[in-house]
């Protein structure tokens, strides 16, 4: 199948062939840049109730099993990604006025830098991909990816803007040498840390800690994460399908060095100097360390992982069954919740039922 010439908003194109030579540096970053910062699809008529349910709810209109790797199975998660969009635009986000405390407690979250600059390099490396791609559905799935990743860093620049957090210097984003690495990392990366990302937003949305309106803002960000992961999730499993025997391997292969990789890169941390000297640290495991700075109450193990679990669970119910899910983060977690389980069991009665009292009460909270 032939690549699609992807029509941006000024109404020009996007050069359809795929495998783009990187060696011009500067004219490969403008060329992406062009496709990650257009959309193609016209300004919507629908109302905002409109537009947050269809967000959420997708069905195939495709009677029956929907095999993966087949025509239908691209098809399904083509169209779901593209009828799912929701079209609102940081540019008119009306950002609420914060206590001092509340600013206080937004400001000092330990995210802002690592998550500023995750989102600058994720949209270049998903639009480094998407051009290499010959099939026009799955080239404008993973462009509008890269399109609404761009728009994920304007929302978090806007809001730092607008509340004075002082970030460090941004380091310059490097072209992919290896598009296909750089997407494997980037996806794998988006599936394990919004894993624990609903969870912990659930857990800043009931401790009180934040006004409701910041929450709000904040909600439809969340929802496109589990649509990204959930197009990533299919997006691989489509493409070993179609790998020869040995492809396949290598592949298989490279998925368990991406993962080696974002192992050891969440052991590490990486320091930053602002505008005026002072150190930021970006710690690559924030999503997981991130509980402390969003509730004021001790924060059970077991209560953190069940709670996640079931945030993933509601965040992937409205689109179709059929379309899969990332499934390595809620495994994980599973197997640690039964390890910390039988620990607590083997540790005594009494520690393990106040841990198990204060868990299920939480828990009966939500």
């Amino acid at each position: 199948m032939s690549a699609a010439k992807l029509k941006t908003s000024d109404g020009s194109t996007v050069p359809p062939q795929p495998g783009y030579d990187h060696r011009d540096e500067a004219a490969s970053k403008a060329r992406l840049e062009r496709l990650y910062s257009h959309l193609p699809d016209a300004p919507s008529s629908r109302t905002l109730e409109e537009v947050d349910f269809q967000a959420r709810h997708w069905t195939s209109p495709h009677q029956g099993h929907l095999e993966i790797g087949s025509p239908e199975h691209k098809k399904a998660v083509a169209d779901m990604f593209r009828e799912t969009f929701n079209p609102y635009k940081p540019s008119v986000i009306d950002w609420p006025t914060l206590d001092e405390a509340a600013r206080k407690r937004l400001t000092s979250l330990p995210i802002w830098d690592i998550a500023v600059h995750t989102e600058g390099r994720a949209r270049l490396r998903m639009a480094a991909y998407a051009e290499m791609l010959a099939d026009e559905e799955l080239r404008d799935a993973i462009a509008r990816n890269a399109w609404e990743e761009n728009r994920h860093k304007e929302v978090l620049s806007r809001l730092v803007d607008h509340y004075g957090i002082k970030l460090g210097i941004e380091p310059p984003y490097e072209m992919p040498k290896d598009p296909e690495w750089t997407y494997l990392v980037t996806g794998f990366s988006e599936c394990w840390d919004s894993f624990f990302g609903f969870g912990l937003f659930k857990m800043a949305a009931d401790s009180g800690l934040f006004p409701e309106v910041l929450v709000e803002t904040f909600e439809p960000v969340m929802q496109e994460e589990a649509r990204h992961i959930i197009l990533f999730a299919n997006w691989i499993a489509y493409h070993r399908k179609h790998l020869p025997l040995l492809e396949r391997v290598k592949f298989e292969a490279r998925c368990i060095a991406v993962l080696g990789y974002l192992f050891y890169e969440r052991l590490t941390l990486m320091k930053t100097f602002d505008e005026d000297g002072n150190e930021h640290t970006e710690d690559f495991n924030f999503a997981v360390k991130g509980a402390e700075s969003v509730t004021n109450k001790p924060i059970d193990f077991v209560y953190l992982m069940e709670l996640c679990l079931m945030e993933n669970e509601r965040r992937f119910a409205g689109y179709d069954r059929r379309l899969l899910r990332p499934q390595l983060a809620p495994f994980c977690a599973k197997v640690a919740v039964g390890a910390v389980k039988m620990w607590r069991k083997l540790r005594g009665p009494a520690k393990r039922e106040v841990a198990d009292e204060q868990r299920d009460h939480r828990l009966a909270q939500h």
